[in-house]
């Protein structure tokens, strides 16, 4: 007895009118992907992890969010109880203006809420603490860290002053807009 194939069956019109050869056939089976390998942190990159770890320990504070962006807050919770929970958004710690904005974001609980008034100098000591912290532990602090210290700040007295703050602590002189002087 002859052996016959299968021969498939047409799914269109179309299916017909094309020679075999032609014809569908069915994909290959999926090629596996490739095993990767998670790429080692850098030394660099494990110190500012550590540094992260201890200064998150050390001020008993807590990350409600890990931002994307260059930008932070900070902020505390008091409970009925009187138990207070410290908390910060920032960006994760990996090079100098990330770290100069966590530790911005630290220096708010290290100095205390409402410790400095008005609320622009709170700012310039959350600063001058996360400028501080860098250069005691060693990291890279930039120019472009500068700038962002210099430019955060003389937007905080610009609106103090919009505000009417007539008194500019004399820490905050210096950065007071060049047209708002006179």
């Amino acid at each position: 007895m002859p052996r016959r194939t299968a021969i498939p069956f047409p799914t269109s019109l179309w299916d017909l009118l094309r020679p075999r050869s032609a014809r569908r056939k069915p994909p290959p089976p999926p090629k596996p992907a490739p095993a990767r390998r998670p790429k080692p942190a850098g030394a660099m990159q494990q110190r500012y992890e550590s540094i992260t770890r201890d200064m998150l320990k050390h001020h008993g504070v807590r990350v409600r969010k890990w931002r994307t962006g260059m930008s932070g807050v900070a902020w505390q919770v008091t409970y009925q109880d009187g138990s207070v929970s410290r908390l910060i958004e920032a960006p994760r710690p990996k090079g100098p203006m990330s770290a100069a904005i966590f530790l911005h974001e630290i220096g708010h609980h290290a100095i205390g809420f409402g410790t400095y008034k008005p609320r622009c100098l709170e700012e310039y000591h959350a600063w001058k603490f996360a400028i501080d912290t860098m250069h005691e532990l060693g990291l890279n602090v930039t120019d472009r860290v500068h700038t962002r210290m210099r430019e955060s700040l003389q937007y905080a007295v610009a609106k103090a002053r919009r505000r009417g703050l007539k008194r500019i602590p004399s820490e905050l002189l210096p950065f007071l807009d060049v047209h708002a002087r006179g």
